[in-house]
């Protein structure tokens, strides 16, 4: 049993193959961010089947896959217990005697690595994944209609991602110009119209990788919740999504928000597996 890495995404693809394709939405995070991570890792049990994975970001975050807590304890214990971990934070390509400072992904291998690493973390999010069953138009339906987005749109929608960052109480970027004018451009970003024919809510959806895409930055500025505006944006995100041919429609919510997974719940997504964030104090031995 080991784990392997490579900065090759094909090469990823091509060893861990099985083991996305059985389970691409717990694998969603991994296969989102493999043709961008610094490096990817996959573990192999004693017959040569993948039962784990990761990618790891340049800014040192950790995103574990579908992995057995046996594997996220390998990876995490300390370097002079066993010689496997040493070499997996050396083909990380992580400086001698540092660790992730950040570690995502099922609640279950998150906290196997965490308490395995023997470093003091905190959570910093729980959160619950939920796939699109039978789409469900919301009820009662929001005043209004939905469009997709256009360029004209970009500097309000970019305000908004500003916004939506701050208010899930991450650090923002300077400008989302161009993060939003991507998704735009393709497509991929709804907005929902209130009755006066102003844009009052959104809702993206990412490109269908392995059969899943996945909705993200949805968002209603205070002053026009309540009217069910969000719900109206998602759903139309969704049908998006399974119309481009999307096999399985995912997004995150927090758990400490329970009108959000109330919301979705009543547009026929149904709970996955809960997720798992936190932070490490780097440590330099």
């Amino acid at each position: 049993m080991t784990w392997h890495f490579t900065e090759d995404p094909t090469a990823f693809r091509a060893a861990a193959a099985r083991h996305l394709a059985a389970e691409p939405a717990r694998n969603t995070a991994v296969l989102t961010l493999m043709d961008r991570a610094d490096r990817l890792g996959w573990w192999t049990e004693p017959a040569g089947s993948v039962t784990g994975v990761l990618a790891l970001s340049r800014s040192g975050a950790l995103d574990l896959g579908a992995t057995t807590e046996e594997a996220a304890r390998a990876l995490a214990r300390p370097a002079d217990a066993v010689a496997l971990p040493g070499r997996a934070r050396r083909a990380l390509g992580l400086p001698a005697g540092e660790e992730p400072a950040v570690l995502r992904g099922e609640t279950a291998a998150v906290e196997a690595y965490a308490r395995a690493s023997a470093r003091p973390w905190t959570v910093t999010t729980r959160l619950r994944l939920f796939r699109l069953g039978e789409p469900t138009p919301p009820d009662p339906a929001p005043a209004g209609r939905g469009r997709t987005a256009t360029g004209a749109d970009v500097p309000l929608v970019a305000a908004w991602a500003r916004e939506f960052v701050v208010a899930v109480g991450d650090e923002p970027a300077a400008d989302y110009t161009g993060f939003v004018a991507e998704r735009i451009s393709e497509g991929r970003l709804h907005l929902w119209e209130g009755p006066d024919g102003r844009p009052v809510s959104m809702a993206a959806v990412s490109r269908a990788i392995e059969g899943q895409a996945r909705v993200h930055l949805v968002y209603t500025p205070p002053a026009e919740r309540g009217h069910g505006y969000a719900a109206g944006a998602t759903a139309a995100v969704g049908r998006t999504a399974l119309a481009s041919g999307a096999s399985h429609v995912l997004l995150f919510t927090d758990l400490s928000n329970p009108t959000s997974n109330a919301l979705y719940r009543r547009l026929g997504y149904r709970p996955v597996t809960d997720h798992l964030a936190v932070e490490f104090t780097r440590l330099t031995r």
